[in-house]
């Protein structure tokens, strides 16, 4: 018995470079673009422990959870870490930044996300970009829900470690991730002894062993399904245009935020500002004395494909994720996750206004 996922040819070095180039194209980079064979957790680690250690004083922006993930490994490589934080219903602002190096002139090192899924916020990256750059430290960012819903631009935001994952916006697999690397990072890394080495989390191997050799040898064998299902990935963004995905997540976004005001029953956005809130996902606040994980839990009594989730650890209790993301970027999902929420609240005697939400998310789809 034979599958289509089963006995493939290998994928060779030349297919596996062609990927990457396809990857640079969407970042609109020059940079090094290394595909990593695992989940984005890996060149998100790996990019750190390549970059950061004792002399190394980092100010770490936490907008959401991973933010904070991001401070723990820093601090394990043994860097000072001054620690931004902000409100997760809100965003961070280039001020913000710009102030804290100039209380803390030693920073070499900025470590940001752009959008939080897991929050429903975005980041200004561009303007930040320019306040780090200006400040000469080297910035790390965190682009994986953002990328395929709103720009990601790195050569043109100074991004020296750009980060990226194909499972959300892209709608692709989560098996490989990428990674662009600027001079300025490559160079941070051969100057880091403690910079993995010999280790599935290093960069500097890819670069010696990949790069430097013109990528005529893979290091080891890739995730050959995962590699196949990002290239038909890019070439679906390709083929419906970048600009389009972008514009089907921003869509989504505005009619899941103007259809949630519109249903009522206490139901409004996390994240106050409009121009705060990420195009990848909308996240909602339940009303006092109604907890968010038992009315998703009740919303998807009607549609278990429903791409809603509530919010993770603490914010289970106050938030609802609508994860209007890939192939849920649609004016449907949107429609009938709203519905789905007031038919939910309703059962709590909330008052709603379902019909209302659904012309209102038509509206705005409309404009």
């Amino acid at each position: 018995m034979t599958h289509p996922f089963l006995d493939l040819a290998p994928l060779s070095a030349a297919r596996f470079a062609a990927i990457e180039d396809r990857v640079a194209r969407l970042l609109g980079t020059r940079q090094d673009v290394v595909i990593m064979q695992g989940e984005a957790l890996l060149p998100l680690e790996g990019a750190i422990r390549g970059t950061a250690g004792p002399g190394t004083t980092a100010l770490n922006v936490i907008t959401g959870p991973y933010g904070q993930t991001f401070g723990d490994w820093l601090r394990d490589c043994g860097a000072t870490v001054i620690d931004l934080a902000v409100p997760f219903h809100t965003a961070v602002t280039a001020d913000q930044i710009r102030a804290a190096l100039a209380e803390h002139p030693e920073i070499d090192f900025v470590s940001l996300v752009h959008a939080e899924a897991a929050t429903g916020n975005t980041n200004p990256v561009a303007e930040i970009g320019e306040v780090v750059r200006a400040h000469g430290a080297l910035l790390y960012l965190d682009a994986v829900a953002s990328i395929g819903a709103e720009p990601v631009l790195p050569d043109a935001w100074g991004v020296d470690l750009c980060v990226i994952g194909a499972q959300k916006a892209m709608g692709g697999p989560a098996g490989v991730s990428a990674v662009s690397v600027s001079e300025r990072a490559w160079a941070r890394m051969a100057a880091n002894p403690r910079a993995p080495r010999r280790s599935y989390l290093s960069l500097l191997d890819w670069k010696a062993r990949w790069i430097d050799g013109g990528r005529t040898a893979l290091p080891h064998a890739p995730a050959q399904l995962e590699m196949l299902a990002l290239e038909a990935c890019v070439e679906r963004i390709e083929g419906d245009g970048l600009e389009a995905v972008m514009g089907r997540h921003r869509t989504a976004a505005l009619s899941t935020r103007a259809g949630a005001v519109a249903l009522g029953g206490g139901l409004e956005p996390y994240v106050y500002d409009a121009r705060d809130a990420a195009p990848v996902a909308t996240t909602l606040r339940v009303p006092a004395g109604v907890v968010a994980s038992e009315v998703v839990a009740r919303a998807l009594t009607s549609d278990p494909a429903l791409p809603l989730a509530a919010g993770g650890g603490a914010l289970a209790k106050e938030m609802i994720r609508v994860n209007h993301y890939g192939a849920d970027a649609t004016v449907g999902a949107v429609r009938g996750s709203l519905a789905a929420l007031g038919s939910a609240l309703a059962e709590q005697g909330l008052d709603v206004d379902v019909e209302g939400a659904l012309r209102t998310v038509a509206d705005s789809a409309r404009h």
